[in-house]
């Protein structure tokens, strides 16, 4: 009884050191951006998307993404089918946030999905036959991302990324391109 106490003690007083972080790197993504409201499919506005992250990597197929970004739409007074409308969702605004990233470790082409908390400044307005809303100011959001690392060191990513703003019933994103540089690469070149 008397060593089973001691080497509990010994265990519970003895410091393992592991690296949690095995690298980090600096991402950026732009893309063609995209507002809509949760109960009408047909409306839609149009605009610009971008974000930088800086990634922990804590295993190859996982990571911690604290991000910042802007999404700007502005709607153009058609719906998709190019009909006139009076409706619309609109986004003008600076998203932050931190996301985790669950990657399958494929070489080349490694696909991925991604979802967090964020909070969303700027304005947002939301017109359909059931909604009305037209707030600024500072608004929670989801984020949520399907999408493809690409190339032998998955420095390159193709995604869907869509940050869903419960309080308007609007969720905006993007079809977007992104690269990644490494920390210990940037570090080199100054």
């Amino acid at each position: 009884m008397k060593k089973t106490i001691i080497i509990i003690a010994i265990l519970a007083f003895s410091q393992v050191k592991s690296q949690l972080i095995k690298d980090e790197s600096i991402a950026f993504s732009v893309g063609y951006g995209l507002s809509a409201p949760y109960d009408d499919v047909n409306v839609a506005a149009t605009g610009f998307y971008l974000q930088g992250e800086y990634v922990f990597t804590l295993a190859k197929w996982m990571d911690m993404r604290p991000y910042a970004g802007l999404i700007l739409t502005k709607s153009n007074g058609e719906d998709l089918n190019e009909n006139p409308t009076p409706y619309k969702a609109t986004s003008k605004a600076f998203l932050i946030g931190g996301k985790t990233r669950i990657t399958a470790p494929i070489p080349w082409v490694a696909p991925y999905i991604e979802a967090g908390v964020g909070t969303s400044i700027g304005s947002f307005k939301t017109l359909t036959p059931y909604t009305d809303f037209d707030k600024s100011g500072l608004i929670v959001h989801v984020p949520c991302s399907i999408g493809l690392e690409l190339g032998p060191n998955q420095n390159f990513d193709i995604a869907f990324t869509y940050y869903f703003h419960p309080s308007m019933k609007q969720f905006s994103g993007a079809a977007a391109f992104g690269i990644s540089f490494p920390i210990n690469t940037i570090k080199r070149i100054s």
